[in-house]
């Protein structure tokens, strides 16, 4: 697949995210003070989930005895709250085996490739697309787990009043209850099913 630079690993995209914060940057070309603020949340999001992040033991078994080799690309950006949500634990089942070869580029780098996969229309991030070695689309996941995805859908159909700020600390407050354990299912249930 052809993807422009930079590629990162994730603790090489947490690195960068770090040296963002500090000179009050983010990633893309937007760089407003909202975005500056959600990449600097963001980094201490992706913090305490680098520190409290464990696998489920049938992921980590099953991820840890996988045969084939895959290649994950996560097209993402620095300010962006579910990625900072999801990216870690992507990270985490990555690097629990040795057959994933995980490469996080950005959405704002690979134009072409984010409009080959949309979510319900739009360019939502983070987005993972899965190969076999050999190019052959395995899966995609994203932009979040299905139950934050029918939350973000929810409140899209019927705000209730909330407006985004609001409706977004329920998103994250979610995420943390959640403890990454929706995600982790997900891709468990993916993995065991895949057939290549």
């Amino acid at each position: 697949m052809n993807v422009n630079k930079p590629v990162f690993s994730y603790i090489e995209f947490y690195e960068w995210t770090v040296q963002l914060v500090k000179n009050k940057q983010t990633s893309g070309e937007k760089q407003t003070e909202n975005l500056i603020k959600f990449t600097e949340l963001n980094l201490s999001r992706m913090k305490r989930l680098n520190k409290t992040t464990k696998l489920i033991p049938e992921l980590e078994n099953f991820v840890t005895t996988l045969q084939k080799p895959q290649v994950w690309y996560v097209i993402t950006e620095a300010w962006c709250g579910d990625s900072a949500q999801n990216l870690p634990i992507i990270g985490e089942i990555a690097a629990a085996g040795n057959k994933i070869d995980l490469r996080v580029i950005l959405r704002d780098e690979n134009p072409e490739l984010i409009e080959k996969y949309h979510t319900n229309g739009s360019k939502s991030i983070p987005k993972l697309i899965a190969f076999t070695e050999d190019g052959v689309e395995l899966f995609t996941w994203g932009p979040r787990p299905k139950q934050a995805q029918d939350m973000v859908m929810d409140w899209k159909e019927n705000p209730a009043g909330r407006d985004f700020e609001a409706f977004e600390k329920e998103l994250h407050t979610w995420y943390t209850k959640d403890k990454t354990q929706s995600t982790q299912k997900e891709f468990l249930e993916i993995l065991t099913n895949l057939k290549y």
